[in-house]
This record gives C-alpha cells, sequence and structure tokens, in this order.
C-alpha cells in the first residue's frame, strides 16, 4: 500500500517528524505457548516530550511493519510504543496547511486503511499501550483485538474538543466495544469537560482496555496476556451492543451536553460526533470508516477547526514559554510564602502554593480567629483530596504541617515571596506593603492579587519599589490556568523572573503585561459587560441584552456570568476603569442599584432547578427609551471588544495579539472554535470595521 499521492506536504506545512515502525519476534515458550509474537514499537526516536504521531510517513512506516510482521508467520501481532508514549495520533502541525478537500479525505482513508488491517488479519492482535495514548493512537489500539495498558497511562478522544471527530475508527469502534452510553461518555463528554482523559483504572472499567499491569513489568506481564489468551487460559467475552435500549437516550445526554457547553449554541463537532456514534449501531466496518472520513474532510475545510487548531496550538507553545520573561537564572529561590489575608481567595492561594511548592505557607488577618479559620479550611480541602483518592493521608498530613496562621505579620520575617489578597482598596494595600517592607527582606516579593488597582501605586513611597510585582488569578484559582504577571515601570527582572519561576512552579500559564488598568481580561470583560448593560440601561429588554451572544456559543450568557462574579465586584472595577480609562467604561446605574439592594444576581432557580428571570433584579432596571436587537447589542458588544484590543496593543499592555487571545480563551472562557477573540473579530470583519486593519494575517485561524 503506497502513500497516496495527496497526502504530499501541503505548501508552508513543517516536515513530518516520522515514527518508525521496528518489527521484533518474541519468542513465547518462555510464557507457556508454542511460537512467536510480532511485536511492533513505535519510536519517532526523539524524548518523551515529543509523543508518537502519525503523518504520511509515519502511517507508511506502521503498513510496511504490519506486512513484514505477516510474513514472519507469527501466532500474533502486537504494536507498543517507545518508552512512557504509545502514540499521540495524528500529527496535527499539517493539518492547518490543508487546502482542499481530497487532502483531507486521502488521510483519512489512508489511516483507515493502515488502522484496520490490525483488526482483519486472520491472527490475533494486541496493543500493548505502555503510556499516553490520544486520539489517534487510542484508536489504532482500538483496531486491535486485545488492549493492555500501563497503570500510569493516560488515554481519551479529544478530537472533539479541537473541532473534529474521532476518525480513524474511533466513532465506529468505540460504541461496538463499550456500548452507546459509554462511548458518549468517552467521545462526547470528557472532551467537552476540558478534555478529560482516563486514567488506566478508567479505561479498565469502562471496558476500553482489557487489562492493566504496572510499568516495571509491563511488557513482560503483556506478553504473557498474549499466551493466556492464544492458550484459552484468559477468556475475553464481547457484549453484542446492537440490540442495546439505550442508543437514544445516550445520544440525547450528549446532545443536552454540547448545547449545554455551548449555550445553546449547536456547534459541528459535536453534532457530527454524534451522527457518528448513533449511525455505528449499525454500520459496517466500511461504512463506518466511509462516514468518518466524510465527516474528517468536512470539518478540517471549516473555520472553526482551524480557529481551534490554532488555540489550541497557542496555548501548547505559551505554556512552555513566556513572552518576554527575563532569564530563569536571575529567578530567587522561594522556600518560604506570605498570604495576607484568610478570606476565601486568601485561602484558596494558600492551598495552592502548598500543594505546589511544598513549603512552608504563613497566613494572616486581622484576628487569630479568622487566622485559624483559612488555616482549617485549607486543611480541610486537603483531607477532601485524601477522601477522592487524589492524594495520600501521609502527603495530606505533612503539608497541612506546613500551613500556619497568625494575627501578627511579624511572621512573614524569613519569607521569600509575600502575596496579599485583601479587600480591593488602594489606601490599605499601600498602608500593607509599607508594613511588610519593615519586616521582610529587600529581597522578598511583594506580590498583589489586584485585578484592577495600579500595582506601581502600591509601590510608592517604599524603599524597594522595584520588588513589587501583580500577580492575578482567577476563580476558582485551581482550576483557572491563567495567571497575569504585572509589571510596573520600577518592577526589576529579578522579581518578575522570581514571579515566572513560582508561577511555573505553580503549573499556571503566564503573561507578563504592563501594570495598566484592568490587566488584560478585566479590561476587556468590563468593556464586553459594560456595553450589554448599557444596552440594558438604554431600554433593550434584559432577556434581549443578555440572549445577544447566545449564537457564538459561550459557556453561559453575560448575565449569568455577572451571577458568578458578582454585581458587586463588577460595579467596582467598572468604577475603577471608568476613573481610569474614561468615559467609554460607563458606572450602571442598573448595577449600583443592584448593589445597594444586596440582590447579586439576575437569575435564580425554579422548583425544577431551572433559570429563570430574579423579579427583584428587574424591577431595579434602570431603563430608558432606546432598545436596541439582539444583532445591534451583538455588533456593539464586539466592536468595543475590537477597540479595546487595538488600544491595549497601541498602549503595550502586551506585546501580541495573540497574547490577548491567549488571556481570553484561558481567563475568560472564551470558546475554543471560535480561536481567541481577535481571530474572531477578523473573520467576521470586525477588527477591520471598528479599527481599519485586522489584527492576525489572513489565514490565521481561518481557511487560507
Amino acid at each position: 500500500m503506497s502513500t497516496p499521492a495527496a497526502l504530499a506536504l501541503p505548501e508552508g506545512a513543517p516536515e513530518e517528524v516520522i515514527t518508525h515502525a521496528i518489527v521484533r519476534s518474541v519468542d513465547l515458550g518462555a510464557f507457556g505457548f508454542n511460537g512467536t509474537l510480532a511485536l511492533i514499537t513505535l519510536d519517532n526516536g526523539l524524548d518523551h516530550t515529543r509523543p508518537n504521531t502519525f503523518g504520511a510517513q509515519s502511517l507508511a512506516s506502521l503498513n510496511e511493519a504490519i506486512t513484514a510482521a505477516v510474513a514472519s508467520a507469527p501466532v500474533a501481532i502486537a504494536v507498543t510504543g517507545k518508552p512512557f508514549i504509545f502514540a499521540a495520533g495524528a500529527d496535527l502541525s499539517a493539518l492547518a496547511f490543508l487546502n482542499k478537500r481530497e487532502q483531507s479525505l486521502a488521510i483519512g482513508k489512508f489511516g483507515h486503511d493502515v488502522f484496520r488491517r490490525l483488526g482483519e488479519i486472520n491472527i490475533p492482535t494486541f496493543a500493548f499501550i505502555n503510556g499516553l495514548a490520544l486520539g489517534g493512537g487510542l484508536e489504532l489500539g482500538l483496531h486491535c483485538n486485545y488492549r493492555t495498558l500501563s497503570s500510569t497511562a493516560f488515554t481519551g478522544l479529544p478530537e472533539v474538543f479541537l473541532g473534529l471527530v474521532p476518525g480513524w475508527g474511533g466513532a465506529t469502534l468505540l460504541p461496538k466495544l463499550i456500548g452507546p452510553e459509554k462511548a458518549v461518555q468517552v467521545i462526547m463528554l470528557n472532551a467537552l469537560n476540558n478534555n478529560t482523559m482516563m486514567k488506566a483504572k478508567d479505561a479498565l472499567s469502562l471496558g476500553v482496555v482489557d487489562a492493566v499491569f504496572e510499568p516495571a513489568d509491563f511488557l513482560e506481564k503483556s506478553v504473557g496476556f498474549v499466551a493466556s489468551v492464544l492458550s484459552g487460559g484468559t477468556k475475553i467475552e464481547r457484549k453484542d451492543f446492537s440490540n442495546d435500549p439505550a442508543w437514544d437516550s445516550a445520544i440525547s445526554t450528549g446532545r443536552a451536553a454540547a448545547l449545554k457547553k455551548y449555550g445553546g449554541a449547536e456547534i459541528a463537532a459535536p453534532a457530527r460526533a454524534l451522527e457518528l456514534i448513533a449511525a455505528s449501531k449499525s454500520a459496517t466496518r466500511s461504512s463506518g470508516f466511509d462516514a468518518e472520513d466524510l465527516a474528517l474532510a468536512e470539518l478540517t475545510m471549516s473555520d472553526p477547526l482551524r480557529a481551534s487548531l490554532y488555540a489550541f496550538n497557542l496555548i501548547q507553545k505559551k505554556r512552555k514559554k513566556v513572552e518576554g520573561a527575563p532569564k530563569p537564572v536571575l529567578a530567587r529561590k522561594v522556600t518560604k510564602v506570605g498570604v495576607v489575608g484568610a478570606g476565601l481567595m486568601a485561602s484558596q492561594l494558600a492551598l495552592l502554593f502548598v500543594r505546589n511548592l511544598k513549603c512552608p505557607i504563613v497566613m494572616t488577618d486581622i484576628d487569630q480567629a479568622r487566622a485559624d479559620k483559612g488555616v482549617a479550611w485549607v486543611r480541610a480541602e486537603l483531607a477532601k483530596l485524601v477522601e477522592k483518592g487524589r492524594m495520600s493521608q501521609e502527603s495530606a498530613d505533612r503539608l497541612s504541617a506546613l500551613v500556619s496562621g497568625s494575627a501578627e505579620q511579624d511572621v512573614y520575617a524569613g519569607c521569600d515571596f509575600v502575596i496579599e489578597a485583601i479587600f480591593e482598596e488602594l489606601a490599605l494595600k499601600q498602608e500593607l506593603f509599607k508594613k511588610l517592607e519593615s519586616i521582610i527582606s529587600p529581597e522578598c516579593v511583594l506580590a498583589t492579587n489586584t485585578s484592577s488597582l495600579s500595582v506601581e501605586a502600591m509601590s510608592e513611597g517604599l524603599k524597594n519599589p522595584e520588588r513589587v510585582v501583580g500577580f492575578h488569578f482567577f476563580n476558582p484559582v485551581a482550576i483557572m490556568p491563567l495567571l497575569e504577571i504585572a509589571r510596573t515601570t520600577k518592577t526589576d527582572d529579578a522579581t518578575t523572573a522570581t514571579a515566572v519561576s513560582v508561577g511555573k512552579e505553580l503549573k499556571k500559564t503566564m503573561v507578563i503585561t504592563k501594570d495598566a488598568p484592568g490587566f488584560v481580561v478585566n479590561r476587556l470583560l468590563t468593556r464586553f459587560m459594560g456595553e450589554i448593560t448599557d444596552a440594558m440601561d438604554e431600554g433593550t429588554p434584559p432577556d434581549v441584552a443578555d440572549n445577544a451572544m447566545r449564537s457564538i456559543g459561550f459557556p453561559m450568557s453575560p448575565f449569568e456570568l455577572l451571577g458568578l462574579v458578582g454585581p458587586a465586584v463588577a460595579l467596582h472595577v467598572s468604577e475603577i476603569l471608568n476613573k481610569n480609562l474614561g468615559p467609554r467604561y460607563k458606572v450602571s446605574p442598573t448595577m449600583q442599584a443592584l448593589v445597594k439592594a444586596g440582590i447579586r444576581t439576575f437569575y435564580i432557580k425554579d422548583d425544577k432547578g431551572s433559570l429563570i428571570a430574579n423579579p427583584e433584579a428587574i424591577a431595579l432596571i434602570v431603563a430608558g427609551k432606546n432598545a436596541s436587537t439582539a444583532e445591534q447589542v451583538r455588533t456593539r458588544a464586539l466592536t468595543a471588544l475590537a477597540v479595546e484590543a487595538r488600544l491595549m496593543l497601541d498602549e503595550g499592555v502586551v506585546a501580541t495579539p495573540a497574547e490577548i487571545d491567549l488571556c481570553l480563551l484561558l481567563g475568560a472562557g472564551w470558546p475554543m472554535h471560535l480561536g481567541g477573540i481577535l481571530p474572531y473579530l477578523d473573520r467576521e470583519g470586525i477588527s477591520e470595521a471598528a479599527c481599519a486593519k485586522r489584527f492576525h494575517q489572513p489565514g490565521i485561524a481561518s481557511l487560507p
């Protein structure tokens, strides 16, 4: 089987890193069975930081290896990977460069043609999944008759998360193997839940794999499993799911999850995945694979996929490299951390620091009772991790002992890094930093978790203002991946390098910003939300204003988000930005009325748990008589985002448009299928209409 001509790399695509398939014979005699096993090992020749992937040449190598394996007349064939890695699926680096539907059809068909040989050879085939197996990697395993898995490996089908479908057999084979409900869980629900991967125990319980072995002797145990299956000592029974009554309900569950994830908008990738799962009930292998090829080709030739790939590649790149970060060698070692405050945000920070830095954490508040409450919260959260099996009791006890609380700020002596999370009032923070400066060393970093105040203003009057830096997390701290690091005009490289080093230990994706009001996320979100509330204040019905963005696919509407953030916080931020950035940040009289009345949300739940308008909130709307249509509200809000983003770039708040995209993706939940705020504004023509030019070159996050 030669490589199809249509699979020549498109112009501009990076050269394929070839995953070679190497065949060797393993004598099964030592395992009590007469015969040899042909073992195919996948290896791209690089270390474990670059997983095995499948491009055209890699598929051709695997195809040749299967032919060679068959020619050796073995009793069985097995496929495994290089150390720690099985395979991470298709080589996505070239996907964004495809410009013809025929190219996409060819790659889908070639993958099917190679993989399916393992399921159609007249001898048993096995996948020894010794490490990470994602997408096409797991699909390769599904084509085999039996699968073993290392206990430390993670597996999954992330295609729907990326705007694709499992296109090399997964959407057809998995439902037949484990049934419709479990298949929807793996293909749809896991992908929509921030691309959740399966641990080994999950894959085993779902029936995705047949046995799990420890990594130390994984290969030996897997070969023994082959011998046991061939001899009849181990019998694996497969259930026929063709008459399972759960097909319709499983598809309905998947559809409901997709609609909820994207705010009621129907997105192509999950819809096509559900069609393929439903069709697999009666599809043959050939008809199912043909349908996968067609779905893959159609999705590949679409902007949502290009947008998802842009967003995915951007996130992966920025996890590894922080734009504008000083040399890591300048970072100071952090062996003790202080957290000023013991409320919910401060306690979340303390938990994050102790789990990742594993060093002493000291917390303070205005009295000992409040400090003790914060420490107790951290220890209770550690105990919950033990209950969930995510941490040993020994580890929890050790970390709990590292956290202490006090009403006296003298405990910060000896800290290398102190972060404050007190009330958002500049005078209080200035007073705090002056007091801390008399306690800590000149090299100790003073960080603030402020979301909107001037970091440089906090450092005024200090002897060492160069060690003050913004360190802005997003709520909930443990889950939200973004960390904004704000440099003032005085923050030195050593402080910034230390902040970046700590952020890496906390496993956050970081963006270094200029010390500007609202930094990136809050500045854009407040401008965006302000246009929605302004439209409502002008007379637009609240449901029209709130639902104007539904078609885009946000997980929640602006007013739902407002309920999560809280009107008081939103109002406070808008007042600060109004003061510092001018009247385009209006202060909503409705928000003022809600805060004064103590009302937290526009929505409440009815007796059935459904969200309905909160009549108390609706009654407080200060409405004019200049109503807008939903389309007018949408255009207005997106235009405001374009204008604000251009101002931020002109002001040097961040260095590149990509950093704004990253902030909105990771800090505000901007949907992956839109590819970041700025590519979306470019595609919609809003960038040029509002700012007379695009943010990105044509072809970024869209068809070339």
